[in-house]
């Protein structure tokens, strides 16, 4: 289920609903995003297509208007794939792929598909294979079609088990026994983390594609796979860093997206594990991405969901270099918006008044990145302290490039 393919560009197409919860703005931000998603799948969109319901329809998801119109577009452009903005129910993934005749995809398979490709390690590779089996038990109905037959010949004449019950049956022990295999790797995991003794640990945590790998290769000069694509970092790194003259441990964790498919969060219970026993959180965000804010209020529910929220933490806004907005003229009076806010002026918002230390940054170009460092030291070297209380005379801060300048 999980062997590595080589990708061919597959055409897909995007469907979205704009709802009394979710309107035309925000549709189109998490339709720019699936965008990305299809394309880190291995999938060229060619056009996207919404419409305005009150809720979705229980059968196909969107209007039976709209339906047409998009299996019209599919046949006409040899299209292969429909994706969904949202997670379809069983029956409504069963009747649009009745209704269209081509493979439908919602939001929740396509990020386990992704994770699929991504995964290196057999950890991560059993994490993922557990959250697809749980996705796709309520739907096998509509993967072959044979299903609903029931096996015949001598001496199996009767009831008999038909075979959708024996597929079931069969995932449900693969589930099983990958939920035992998961449990065994979590104890190893757990006494890895109390072999580090009373090291301090920190997490970098935030939304996929921020810099988080980036920014870990440069803190412990190390080389964490990074890759300007979403998920391109499952598999949980630990590192060791020393700034000034004080060593803790690094950690690299996989990014949060909104929607994220809660099979996801189940089976990465041991890489949040990381997350939920770090000592100080790195809260990274990509400062230049339009909707930012977006994405911290992601990150931070996550981390609610996860028991994580009250630890200490920083926020580092990455990505300043790839940063821009629209200067609004002098006697421009229309209203601004969040395209009109320079770098400067955000700095002066709820940023100023945020309770947790931040610092702006790029990870690419290290700018800023002696201030960064010295904040990162001063709040692991409080955390230090308090285990070590008599060996505070340790700390006398030093800055690494200045101690390279003086040589």
């Amino acid at each position: 289920m999980l062997e590595k393919k080589e990708h061919n560009y597959e055409k897909a197409v995007l469907v979205g609903i704009v709802t009394q919860h979710q309107d035309e703005e925000k549709l189109t931000e998490y339709m720019d995003e699936l965008e990305f998603l299809a394309f880190t799948a291995g999938a060229t969109v060619q056009k996207r297509f919404t419409q305005k319901l009150t809720q979705p329809d229980s059968k196909t998801f969107i209007g039976s208007g709209k339906a047409l119109e998009i299996k019209e577009y599919v046949k006409e452009n040899e299209i292969g794939t429909v994706i969904f903005d949202d997670e379809l129910s069983p029956s409504q993934l069963k009747n649009l792929e009745r209704e269209m005749e081509v493979k439908i995809l919602d939001r929740t398979n396509l990020i386990l598909d992704i994770f699929a490709q991504r995964a290196q390690t057999s950890y991560a590779r059993t994490q993922v294979e557990l959250a697809q089996y749980q996705y796709l038990l309520p739907r096998l109905t509509r993967m072959w079609t044979h299903l609903e037959r029931q096996k015949g010949g001598i001496g199996m004449r009767g009831p008999g088990e038909t075979e959708i019950e024996t597929d079931r049956r069969i995932i449900r022990d693969r589930i099983t026994l990958l939920k035992d295999k998961l449990k065994t790797i979590d104890k190893q995991m757990a006494t890895q983390r109390n072999n580090r003794g009373k090291v301090v640990r920190a997490a970098l945590v935030g939304y996929t594609n921020v810099g988080k790998s980036t920014l870990m290769n440069s803190l412990s000069k190390s080389e964490v796979f990074a890759e300007n694509k979403l998920f391109a970092t499952l598999d949980t790194t630990v590192r060791k860093v020393v700034i000034g003259n004080l060593p803790f441990l690094l950690t690299d964790t996989v990014g949060f997206i909104r929607k994220l498919p809660t099979q996801l969060v189940e089976s990465f219970k041991s890489t949040l594990d990381e997350v939920r026993e770090a000592d100080l959180l790195i809260h990274v965000v990509d400062i230049s991405h339009e909707s930012f804010e977006d994405h911290i209020a992601s990150v931070n529910q996550i981390l609610m969901d996860i028991n994580a929220h009250q630890k200490p933490m920083i926020m580092v806004f990455n990505k300043i270099d790839d940063f821009s907005y629209e200067k609004k003229d002098e006697d421009d009076l229309t209203p601004s918006s969040k395209k009109n806010i320079s770098l400067e002026e955000w700095k002066k918002t709820w940023m100023a008044k945020s309770k947790y230390p931040t610092v702006f940054i790029s990870a690419l170009t290290k700018e800023n990145f002696p201030e960064m460092k010295k904040m990162i030291y001063d709040e692991v070297m409080k955390i230090h302290i308090s285990r070590f209380p008599y060996n505070d005379f340790l700390f006398e801060y030093f800055d690494d490039e200045e101690e390279e300048n003086n040589k």
